[in-house]
């Protein structure tokens, strides 16, 4: 019978390698989705303690209003039964009364300012806070702001920081329509910028927003500070916010809170100064749709759900590092107190969305919460920012006016470098609207200029003049010596904190500010410095750089940090031998001084080379003895320290005997240079010219242990200029040696 043909039977399901495969990918999912699991459970962890942290707070703080209002209620019953308690709206209707009473005499001038004077004198005897008077004086409050002509409101001075590259003056660029950014050095802002913002653009910008429409604006504009957000410039974002009135935090979304920005957010708790958050960068967001001028909410509303996530997740990790510094934060449209809660904008200085609503916020608060303090003062509160010299205009200041009003031939008094200034306003300058004070520009010029505002002054004698100290006017020449001592010691208080070293470079600088910038920097990097100065590198800067050629070469050397270097000067210092370095960016500052401190450190390790001597123990193996002398070439194993080519070796057992100079190493039939504790390697030891050779066997044999021979001037060498090179066992060593060599 003929056979059947066997017919294979089909397979049955996937085969071994798409199992494993199968079961692979299986594993990854189960490993994401538990990594997806230990996140949240994290993240609702962190939540939760923060949250915690928040209710011990909100406790702490309903108990200390509960101990005021108590005392408050004391107080209010207390001058009731003297007859003397007032409600708030009394208060108000007499200080009104006075006001009025006094425009009625002949040639007086409402100011309105009197008012708040007077009710502030008032509520400060009779503070009362029981909710009855609370809500009578928030009534007030609403009155007030009506009643407030917008003129006795001063522009709100708006401080901007953040950390380096979150796009700080790329936000103001947006807004100004100007490039300031890029003409920056490096990109990197590294002096404070003002600029004036007026009414009509803050309106331009933010119609998009519905429910501004219908609101008055009565701050007469904003005056915007750029501050640096790079570390060494925490004075200056110091400086800057104790300025403003209202502070923008700008964080990238992408990275939440960094350095820079906590050390912002502790500067801003300090002062107590209000703030809101610019979340910027959102245009980085996955698939993120671009749409200009529209409410960001509306922008937010139509992102893809991925976006949308991806925005959720972002935001919420920002809050909670903001509750990690013990502040709530919420997105502004989601605030459910502003009084308590940091609002957060989404923006982006790219594309500009989300810039409308930063503006709508910020006039919000102003006109809400902060109208007390804008209100206009007639005492003089005015800071210089920088010292610039202008073609046609020649040494100029730019100033802050946060207060009072400048005008035109008044006599000004600045800080200087050999003292104060005295000097005549010549003229007062301002660039056009929404333009950078601290960039070049058509200036306009005006007799008198009222705060809040960002100004250049032109005048006599501001060569020598110092940034970073208050201005003062003397309306009476007898003023004028009060005025220089107040400035003088303002000068004195700011230098007087700086400590200087015995060695170190000389420091130059162009602005207060700047300088001490740098010089937190050089202490950051163990840089020392023996003197500092500000303004131009003259003759007399070399003179008193040249006294550490004495010392160490290194430190005659001035740093010249965004200042200009006097042609006789450099002559000077070519002449003597002092290295000036000159940068407009601090890092390349550094770098430069750097790489010259490496290249003299280079030149000295060539130069005393030949004298350091390393220390090493070493012993010798009989074994390997190839030559018994002149040259003794023989193995060894190295009990300690290490072992250079060039090392003088003795033996200290036999008189300390010497055996020569170590020419070569080799380790497994490979020349080196250098050989550490627990190597064995071949060496060639030679005679010292003019030294009877010594022979391996007669005048040392295996028994003897042979070390470096060190001295007093090799121990020199070794700390100045190879310290590095050793570790601490070989110093160690050193130690060890110089006790047997007997070395003081």
């Amino acid at each position: 019978m003929p056979q059947k043909s066997k017919q294979t039977a089909p397979k049955k399901g996937p085969g071994k390698k798409t199992l494993a495969l199968m079961q692979e990918q299986l594993k990854k999912l189960k490993d994401e989705e538990e990594k997806v699991r230990q996140e949240e459970e994290d993240l609702n962890r962190k939540f939760e303690e923060a949250e915690k942290a928040r209710q011990l707070e909100i406790q702490r703080e309903k108990e200390r209003k509960e101990k005021k209002k108590q005392r408050d209620k004391e107080r209010i019953e207390k001058l009731k039964a003297e007859g003397k308690y007032l409600t708030g709206k009394q208060r108000f209707e007499r200080a009104r009364a006075r006001t009025l009473l006094d425009s009625l005499k002949p040639g007086a001038v409402i100011n309105n300012s009197e008012v708040e004077k007077n009710d502030n004198s008032i509520d400060k005897k009779e503070e009362t806070s029981s909710s009855e008077s609370e809500s009578i004086d928030n009534d007030v409050s609403k009155t007030n702001i009506n009643v407030l002509d917008g003129k006795q409101l001063r522009a709100a001075i708006v401080c901007v920081l953040g950390h380096v590259d979150t796009g700080k003056t790329k936000i103001l660029d947006k807004l100004r329509r100007t490039n300031v950014q890029d003409s920056e050095a490096g990109g990197i802002t590294q002096q404070i910028g003002a600029t004036n913002v007026p009414v009509e653009a803050i309106k331009e910008q933010i119609r998009i927003i519905k429910e501004m429409n219908k609101v008055e604006l009565k701050v007469p504009g904003l005056l915007i500070i750029d501050t640096p957000g790079h570390e060494s410039f925490s004075n200056l974002r110091n400086r800057g916010s104790s300025l403003c009135d209202i502070a923008i935090l700008v964080v990238d979304i992408m990275h939440g809170l960094e350095p820079q920005t906590i050390e912002s957010i502790s500067i801003l708790k300090s002062k107590k100064t209000p703030f809101v958050v610019a979340l910027n960068k959102i245009d980085r967001l996955y698939n993120w749709k671009t749409m200009s001028k529209r409410d960001i909410r509306d922008t937010l509303k139509v992102q893809e759900d991925g976006t949308q996530l991806e925005f959720d997740k972002r935001s919420q990790e920002v809050i909670l590092q903001f509750a990690e510094q013990g502040l709530n934060a919420a997105l502004f449209y989601k605030n459910p107190d502003p009084r308590t809660y940091v609002s957060l904008v989404p923006t982006s200085a790219i594309t500009g969305e989300g810039m409308g609503n930063l503006l709508a916020l910020i006039m919000e608060y102003c006109q809400n919460m902060l109208w007390k303090r804008l209100q206009f003062s007639e005492d003089l509160q005015a800071t210089v920012l920088e010292v610039k010299a202008i073609p046609g205009l020649g040494t100029t200041i730019d100033v802050i006016l946060v207060n009072g009003y400048l005008r035109e031939s008044e006599t000004m008094i600045v800080a200087g470098t050999e003292g104060p200034i005295v000097t005549q306003i010549r003229s007062l300058l301002m660039p056009q609207p929404l333009k950078e004070l601290r960039v070049k520009n058509a200036y306009v010029e005006y007799k008198e200029i009222k705060a809040a505002r960002g100004v250049k002054i032109a005048a006599k004698d501001l060569e020598k003049a110092i940034a970073g100290i208050n201005l003062k006017i003397a309306h009476k020449p007898e003023d004028i010596e009060a005025c220089k001592e107040e400035v003088a010691k303002e000068l004195h208080s700011a230098l007087s904190t700086i400590k200087l070293q015995e060695r170190g470079v000389y420091v130059q600088a162009s602005t207060l500010g700047s300088l001490e910038a740098l010089l937190e920097f050089l202490k950051s990097s163990k840089i020392p410095f023996c003197n500092i100065r500000i303004g131009p590198v003259v003759k007399k800067d070399v003179v008193k750089a040249s006294a550490m050629l004495e010392h160490d070469q290194q430190y005659a050397t001035i740093l010249a940090f965004d200042v200009k270097i006097e042609r006789d000067a450099q002559e000077l210092a070519d002449n003597v031998g002092v290295k000036i370095f000159q940068a407009d960016i601090i890092y390349h500052l550094f770098d430069k001084f750097t790489a010259f401190r490496e290249e003299l450190k280079q030149k000295k390790r060539n130069e005393f080379k030949d004298i350091a001597v390393f220390p090493c123990k070493l012993k010798v193996l009989p074994q390997f003895i190839f030559n018994s002398r002149d040259p003794v070439v023989c193995g060894v194993m190295v009990e300690a320290g290490i072992l250079k080519v060039g090392t003088p070796i003795c033996v200290p057992s036999k008189e300390f005997i010497n055996v020569g100079i170590v020419t070569s190493i080799e380790s497994n039939h490979k020349p080196v240079d250098s050989s550490r504790k627990g190597q064995e390697v071949c060496i060639k030891i030679e005679n010292i010219p003019g030294e009877t050779p010594k022979l391996f066997g007669r005048h040392f044999d295996e028994t003897d242990m042979l070390v470096s021979k060190i001295s007093r001037q090799s121990i020199d060498a070794c700390k100045d200029y190879f310290r590095d090179d050793l570790l601490k066992s070989d110093w160690q060593l050193m130690v060890e040696l110089k006790k047997l060599f007997e070395i003081m």
